[in-house]
């Protein structure tokens, strides 16, 4: 039983943020998101991999692109991230993890600068509940300017109410999550997402609605698949 519990907790995450995903050693995850703001009208695809160096080291990768509106400028920066988990504490029916982060942000246009960041992230999981919690400050180097993230993640499954004593069938997931973006200059921005996971052995759908706390009229609709290797 206590397998089961780990191998089904191996693709809960949250919505927003890739950082808590857990992968096996030389294991791999790529997960291909679309995001549409509603009030800023524009369309972004981000491509996001992860692969397992070890059980505790693990290497994540993200980079935007924006689809529409059309113009230069359109590549993002590459998010280079190391994590290393420096607790993990299983029991019979969860676990509890914390990882450490630390990387940069590599520019794709010589016009921009890159930035070095660094954080934590830590994971709850009991039972049919998981909450993920991640932190990430980005130093900007040149005329980047300093930016900061947070993402409180909860997930609840809502079937099936217990799982096989081995392997992983079919899953949704409800998740709620509390956002803030910040960027030097600017207040923080706090955002509420809402969505569905539906979970499959080897890949996962996702999606959700973003509001802005700060700005009521702004939405964000996210969609999401990813691949488990």
């Amino acid at each position: 039983m206590l397998a089961s519990i780990f191998t089904a907790n191996t693709y809960g995450m949250g919505l927003r943020s890739f950082v808590a995903l857990p992968v096996e050693k030389d294991g791999g995850v790529v997960r291909l998101s679309f995001i549409h703001a509603d009030d800023a009208d524009t369309d972004t695809f981000v491509a996001s991999a992860a692969y397992g160096i070890s059980a505790k080291q693990t290497l994540l990768l993200g980079m935007p692109y924006r689809l529409s509106p059309g113009g230069d400028n359109r590549q993002g920066d590459l998010s280079v991230l190391y994590r290393h988990l420096v607790v993990q504490k299983d029991n019979l029916h969860g676990t509890y993890r914390l990882g450490l982060l630390g990387g940069a942000i590599v520019p794709t246009d010589s016009d921009r600068d890159a930035a070095i960041q660094a954080g934590f992230v830590t994971t709850y999981f009991q039972n049919r509940h998981e909450v993920d919690t991640d932190i990430i400050f980005q130093a900007g180097t040149g005329d980047r300017a300093d930016s900061g993230r947070y993402d409180i993640s909860w997930q609840y499954r809502l079937t099936p109410a217990e799982r096989p004593e081995w392997g992983i069938n079919q899953e949704w997931n409800s998740v709620l999550e509390l956002n803030g973006r910040w960027t030097e200059g600017n207040n923080m921005t706090h955002q509420i997402t809402a969505g569905l996971q539906w979970l499959h052995p080897k890949w996962v759908i996702e999606g959700g609605l973003v509001q802005d706390l700060n700005n009521e009229e702004e939405f964000r609709y996210l969609l999401s698949m990813r691949f488990h290797f």
